[in-house]
């Protein structure tokens, strides 16, 4: 199936950066998809790297049904996910059939190797996508647009670009997805996840005098526009 938005997340989780987002396009009629790239599984204390893919797994697939999202994965481990053409092009035939308009993914400037390497990884994926010349399972497709989330791993060199409003409603939806996850519900880890991106969007949304917001980052070559007047 199509989608409007197609997030693309390192670990099953990474859409707690994103998923206010989501929920905002899903409300207003558009529809997302989300692709995570390993299932994030070495972080659990007391479940194997094996137990805790499975349990993610089957996080993840209630987190995209409660956000109404598609969902596509790959099979890389945590902390193992390379640069290398074999991602590249399984990343490509998920973007021709999936056939977003706009992909999210990581901000490169990251203290988790597995974020670098999905931002990494996008750019020749995008490339291989969209050019017909290469024959492939799906047609090919090319994504206009990308945009990189704010994620509190992510932050080296990240500048908020484009603020996109959020509603109550959306933070609502978003906080059920999220809580799918054990991790986010502080059977995993202490760090309070979903009270940082609660306040990151209320503070993101002062600065553009409303009450939510999340932000997002371009590519260099985003940032050049063409106009005519600047009136």
């Amino acid at each position: 199936m199509a989608v409007d938005i197609l997030a693309i997340g390192a670990h099953m989780g990474d859409e707690v950066a994103w998923g206010m987002a989501l929920a905002a396009h899903v409300r207003q009629g558009g529809t997302v998809g989300m692709l995570h790239l390993t299932p994030g599984e070495k972080g659990h204390k007391t479940l194997s790297a094996e137990e805790y893919a499975q349990q993610k797994r089957e996080e993840a697939r209630a987190c995209a049904e409660t956000l109404g999202a598609q969902m596509w994965t790959l099979n890389y481990g945590d902390g193992e996910l390379p640069v290398n053409e074999q991602v590249k092009w399984q990343i490509a035939d998920i973007l021709r059939e999936a056939r977003p308009k706009i992909v999210i993914t990581h901000w490169g400037g990251s203290i988790h190797k597995d974020h670098t390497a999905a931002h990494e990884n996008l750019p020749d994926a995008r490339f291989y996508a969209g050019l017909p010349a290469f024959r492939r399972e799906y047609p090919a497709h090319w994504v206009n647009t990308l945009y990189y989330g704010e994620n509190w791993e992510d932050l080296r060199g990240y500048q908020p670009e484009v603020y996109l409003q959020v509603l109550e409603e959306d933070i609502a939806v978003w906080e059920r997805a999220m809580r799918c996850y054990a991790l986010f519900r502080g059977e995993v880890s202490r760090f309070q996840y979903l009270d940082y991106y609660k306040a990151l969007a209320r503070t993101r949304g002062c600065e553009i005098f409303t009450e939510y917001a999340v932000t997002f980052a371009v590519p260099p070559d985003a940032r050049r526009r063409s106009v005519s007047s600047l009136l």
